[in-house]
C-alpha cells in the first residue's frame, strides 16, 4: 500500500511538472507567434514584400485570389500537416501540430487590426525588420523544441523519401530558393531580392536567439610533439583544465599525445598563436560547441566570459 501511494505521489508531481512546463511553452510560443504575426500584418503586407517558406507561397497565391492572408496560411499549414501525417507519422506530426493551430489563429486576430510599424513605405527597412521579427519567432520556437508546419517539415519529408544523402539545410535552402525565384516572376526581381535579404536576416537572428551573439564555448584538439609545453601553457597561463589521450598514427605508427580543452573564443585565439610559436607542425582542430553542461568551475567561467 505504501509503495502504491508513493507511486501515485510521483505521478502527481510528474503531471504537475509537465503541465507547468507546457504552460511556460505555451506562453513563450504565444509571444513568438504574436511577434511574427505583427511582422507579417504590420510590416510585410503593407510594404508589398514576400519571403521564403509558407509565407512566400501564400503571398504568391494571394496575388491571384482575394482571400485574407491568415485563411490562406491556414490552408497551407493544413496541407503540410496532412502530408506529414501520411508520410511521416505521429512522431513528426506532434512536433508541428500545436503551432499549426496557434500561429494562423494569431495571424487571424492580428489581421482584424489596421496598424503598420513604419510611418511611410520603406521597402528596405521593412525587409530588415521582417527578418528580425521572424527570426525572433523561429529562434523562440526552436529554443522550446517545437516546429512549425512550414517548409522545414517539407524538407524533412523530401529527405526521408527521396534525398537520403542530402543534408536537411541544403534541401530547405533549395525549397526557399524556388519560392523566392517564383516570387520574382509574380512580384518582380526587386521584391525577390528584398525577400532574400529578409531570409538571411531570419537565419542570423534565430541563431542569436538560440546561441547568443557568439558561440561562447570552443573545443580545441591539439596533436603536438611539444605536448608538455602546450599543457603547461594551458594550465598555468590560461588557467584552464585540459585532458589528454595517447594516440597512434596508423600510417607512421608514431605515438603522440592529444590535448583536448574547452575555452572561450578569445582564449582559442591565444591557443592558436601559442601553438604556432612552439610547434608549427602541430595538428589542430577547432569547433564551436553549442551546448555544454557539467559540474565544475571551468565550465562556469567559460560560459560567463
Amino acid at each position: 500500500m505504501k509503495e502504491k501511494k508513493e507511486e501515485k505521489e510521483k505521478k502527481k508531481i510528474f503531471t504537475k511538472k509537465a503541465v507547468k512546463e507546457f504552460m511556460v511553452d505555451f506562453a513563450i510560443l504565444l509571444i513568438a507567434c504574436s511577434v511574427s504575426a505583427f511582422s507579417v500584418v504590420g510590416v510585410l503586407l503593407p510594404n508589398g514584400l514576400t519571403s521564403g517558406g509558407i509565407t512566400g507561397v501564400v503571398r504568391i497565391v494571394q496575388n491571384y485570389v482575394d482571400i485574407d492572408f491568415s485563411f490562406l496560411f491556414y490552408g497551407g499549414s493544413l496541407v503540410v500537416v496532412v502530408l506529414v501525417a501520411i508520410f511521416m507519422g505521429w512522431k513528426e506530426l506532434k512536433k508541428i501540430l500545436l503551432l499549426s493551430i496557434m500561429y494562423p489563429a494569431v495571424l487571424f486576430v492580428f489581421e482584424r487590426f489596421d496598424f503598420q510599424l513604419l510611418e511611410e513605405k520603406d521597402i528596405l527597412l521593412a525587409a530588415v525588420f521582417c527578418g528580425v521579427f521572424t527570426g525572433i519567432y523561429v529562434g523562440l520556437v526552436f529554443w522550446r523544441g517545437y516546429a512549425s508546419a512550414g517548409t522545414d517539415a517539407i524538407a524533412k519529408l523530401l529527405r526521408k523519401k527521396f534525398f537520403h544523402n542530402v543534408s536537411l539545410s541544403k534541401i530547405l535552402m533549395c525549397i526557399d530558393a524556388v519560392i523566392i525565384l517564383s516570387s520574382a516572376v509574380v512580384y518582380g526581381r526587386n521584391i525577390a531580392l528584398y525577400a532574400l535579404i529578409t531570409q538571411v536576416i531570419i537565419t542570423k537572428t534565430s541563431e542569436v536567439i538560440l546561441y547568443g551573439f557568439e558561440n561562447k564555448v570552443m573545443k580545441i584538439t591539439i596533436i603536438t610533439s611539444e605536448y608538455e609545453k602546450m599543457r603547461d601553457y594551458i594550465i598555468n597561463d590560461l588557467g584552464r583544465g585540459v585532458s589528454s589521450t595517447e594516440i597512434q598514427g596508423e600510417y607512421t605508427h608514431k605515438t603522440m599525445r592529444q590535448l583536448i580543452l574547452l575555452c572561450s573564443p578569445r582564449e582559442s585565439t591565444m591557443v592558436k598563436k601559442k601553438i604556432a610559436e612552439i610547434d608549427r607542425g602541430a595538428f589542430v582542430t577547432l569547433i564551436r560547441v553549442e551546448t555544454v553542461w557539467g559540474a565544475g568551475k571551468d565550465f562556469d567561467d567559460i560560459v560567463k566570459e
